[in-house]
């Protein structure tokens, strides 16, 4: 019997911590760019799909009351640019770049006490690494230009900053504006520029157990 109550305390303590966390999926559309290089970027738009969990660090007997979260977000990211480097001549130049990101957020509610608010900020470290590489141009720009873009290599792996705000839409819905930027170099051989990544993205996120934490 002992044994028994054991267990079923544990499994109370393991499905209480559960129902505070939640979780659903993330989606946005955003225009990127790659900077310090492809003179005459127009960038690209481009949209991200993932998924996310919101882990309270403040919780309170107050309904609704968490105002401080960590949030693990996972997302497949469509990035790039696009460039115009005499158009009639090379036509649209293409360099289209999609990632598997991770970002880790410090999500924090305006609140007044214990009654928190609709709109909140985010912040956190965003790791991102390549998984398509989509390269489009003619093979006499890369004869004229390369000497300048020196991007016939690129860095896999990268690292940066997302930050943003939002807007608590209902029990299940939420909007952001969200902007990140890359702090590593997307081409390595390129020495004149920090060739970072860059983008900014409104989207939704969808909660699958919004219970109200």
């Amino acid at each position: 019997m002992k044994k028994i109550s054991t267990v079923l305390a544990l499994f109370l303590a393991i499905a209480i911590s559960a129902q505070s966390i939640k979780y659903g999926v993330t989606g946005n559309i955003h225009r990127g760019s790659i900077v310090g290089v492809h003179d005459r970027s127009i960038g690209k738009y481009g949209g991200g799909l993932g998924i996310f969990a919101e882990i309270p660090l403040v919780e309170n007997d107050v309904f609704d009351s968490a105002w401080l979260y960590v949030v693990p977000q996972v997302e497949y990211s469509m990035q790039g640019e696009n460039a115009e480097v005499k158009k009639d001549i090379y036509g649209l130049q293409k360099f289209h770049h999609d990632y598997l990101a991770m970002q880790v957020y410090l999500k924090w509610f305006f609140h007044k006490g214990n009654m928190k608010r609709d709109l909140f900020l985010f912040a956190g470290p965003r790791i991102e690494y390549l998984v398509r590489e989509d390269r489009k141009v003619d093979p006499a720009y890369d004869l004229t230009h390369y000497k300048v873009n020196l991007d016939d290599e690129i860095e896999k792996f990268g690292y940066g900053v997302s930050f943003g705000a939002g807007l608590k839409i209902s029990q299940q819905w939420s909007a952001f504006l969200r902007y990140d930027r890359g702090f590593s170099k997307v081409y390595p051989k390129n020495d004149r520029n920090n060739t970072y990544n860059r983008l900014i993205a409104l989207g939704v996120n969808y909660y699958l157990n919004e219970n109200w934490w």
